[in-house]
This record gives structure tokens, C-alpha cells and sequence, in this order.
């Protein structure tokens, strides 16, 4: 076999040059977001992974074994966190996702007129910044000069200590959630109505279906992937719950707005205790992907 002669070697070597430089262009690309996922999102997690087995900070940090974590099972204040986190989830969660649904289906009626104007308004509270809504409510919910109890006191009904009796003050969580975030779910709702083919709706009033059979036998089982998402995204809301008791209530009145996040803000950033804190942080999200994997299998589509 003759040897490649100099001009066909060169143009070999070209051609490999091209063909490296074609398959490493999409890697050169993704480079900056890679190395940025891996500096601020994956080091961090590993880190705190890490530091979850140790106790003490600074200079002082040592090795704990899984101390932190017996200490999540025999400590009252995080158990007391979790079940108001699962109180206000088991409430607010049905009854947002309940009145969203319940907005989206009046948004998509023909007879609503200016709905693009009636649209806008239902999600306008979901752009407002979570700290502004926090303290929009704490002035409107105040004992004694507050707008909600003057309303109160017009009609003839009792001022409420919304932010200074346990049962209130997690009422008042539950209602700037669902201030908040309902017109967000609706807007959802409302992309998968318009999604669902009119064919059917007449083919069930063909066979006799009312409203409310029409809702439920037509409406629902074609929501029912958004259903899911929207149930999936919400709870995990909801258990990563901050910014509206630590503005409103501070976690109070005595720890009855005390939430998982809150516990593990107090403990990381209070008491720099990083170790604990970043424990009850992979509990939080042991919890998290527990619950989400039940709802996904309860509630998402079989394989035939």
C-alpha cells in the first residue's frame, strides 16, 4: 500500500480539524451554563449534603455522623413546624386550587364580556413581590386600626386578632396564599380549557349531559394533567412556605406560624448552627419528593 501523499494528508488532517471543531462548538456553548449549574446550583447541594454530618461552625466544624438527624426525630420545635406546615397545606392548597378552577371556568365563558380585562385583574396579585403582599396584609389585618376589622366594626360583627391568636394568625397565612397564587393557577386552568375540543362538550349535550355533569365528565378528566401539575407545584409551595409568616406573624404568636423553611432559616442564620440546619433542609426535601411521588402516582395517568 502506497504512503498518502503530502496534499492528501494535509487535506485528512483538515478535515479532522473541521469535524473537532463542529462537535466541540455545542460543548463550548453549554460551557458558561454548565460551569455556572455547577458553582451555584450542584457544589451547593453537595456541600450542604456534606456539612449536614458535621456540627459546630467555623474553625470549629467537626464530624457528627448522623447525629443531626436523631436530633430532627426528638426535637419538638421542628415537629411543632411541620404540622403547621401540613395544616396550612392541607387547607390552603384544595381551597386555592378550588376557586382557581372555579375563576378559570367563568373566565372561559362566552358570556363574560371584557375578559381580557378580567383576566388581567385575576392575575395581577401573583406579580406582586411576596415581602410587598406580607406587609400589605399585616397593615390590613392589624387588631386595632386595621382595614379588615373597621369593616368588621361596620357591620356589627367582633374585631378578630388576626395576627395575635394562633388559629387567626394561620388563617391569615392561608388567606394571603390564596390571594396570592389563585389568579396564577387560574390563568393555567384557563390555557387548558381553551385546550379541550368543543366537539366534545357537544357530543355530551347530545346525549342529555348537564352543566354540571358536563363539568364533570368533560372538564375534569381533560384537566387532569394540569390538575396534576398545578397539585405538584402548589404542595411544594407551600412546604417550602416563607416569606408570608416571616413577614406577617414572625413565626408567631408562639411558634403557631412557625414553618419547616422558617425553622431552618432560624437555626442556619440565627444561631449558625449550618449542620442542623441543613439536615432539617434534606428532610425538607426527603418530604417533598415523598409527597410529590404519591400525588403523581395517585393522581397521574396509568400506562395502559
Amino acid at each position: 500500500m502506497r504512503a498518502a501523499s503530502p496534499p492528501q494528508a494535509g487535506l485528512n488532517g483538515r478535515i479532522r480539524n473541521s469535524r473537532w471543531r463542529r462537535s466541540a462548538v455545542p460543548y463550548l456553548l453549554l460551557a458558561p451554563a454548565l460551569l455556572t449549574f455547577g458553582v451555584f446550583k450542584a457544589y451547593p447541594v453537595v456541600d450542604s449534603l456534606l456539612l449536614s454530618f458535621t456540627t459546630g461552625s467555623g474553625a470549629a466544624t467537626r464530624n457528627a455522623g448522623v447525629a443531626n438527624y436523631q436530633r430532627l426525630l426528638d426535637d419538638p420545635l421542628f415537629w411543632t413546624a411541620l404540622r403547621n406546615t401540613g395544616e396550612i397545606l392541607a387547607i390552603q392548597v384544595p381551597l386555592m386550587l378550588g376557586l382557581a378552577l372555579l375563576m378559570a371556568v367563568g373566565l372561559n365563558s362566552a358570556l363574560v364580556r371584557w375578559r381580557t380585562v378580567w383576566r388581567l385583574g385575576v392575575f395581577m396579585p401573583s406579580v406582586t413581590g411576596l415581602v410587598a403582599t406580607g406587609v400589605m396584609f399585616a397593615y390590613l389585618l392589624k387588631s386595632d386600626d386595621g382595614a379588615v376589622n373597621w369593616v368588621l366594626s361596620a357591620v356589627g360583627l367582633p374585631s378578630v386578632d388576626w395576627l395575635g391568636q394562633p388559629v387567626w394568625a394561620r388563617m391569615a397565612v392561608i388567606v394571603v396564599l390564596t390571594w396570592h397564587y389563585t389568579g396564577y393557577n387560574a390563568v393555567i386552568y384557563l390555557a387548558g380549557l381553551q385546550g379541550i375540543p368543543k366537539e366534545l362538550y357537544e357530543a355530551a349535550m347530545v346525549d342529555g349531559a348537564g352543566p354540571i355533569r358536563r363539568f364533570m365528565s368533560v372538564t375534569v378528566p381533560a384537566l387532569r394533567p394540569v390538575l396534576l401539575f398545578t397539585v405538584v407545584l402548589s404542595t411544594i409551595g407551600t412546604l417550602q412556605l416563607f416569606d408570608e409568616p416571616y413577614v406577617l406573624t414572625g413565626g408567631g404568636p408562639d411558634n403557631a406560624t412557625l414553618t419547616v423553611s422558617m425553622y431552618l432559616y432560624q437555626n442556619g442564620f440565627r444561631f449558625f448552627d449550618f449542620g442542623y440546619a441543613s439536615a432539617i433542609a434534606y428532610a425538607l426535601t426527603l418530604l417533598v419528593s415523598v409527597l410529590g411521588a404519591l400525588q403523581m402516582r395517585l393522581m397521574g395517568e396509568r400506562e395502559k
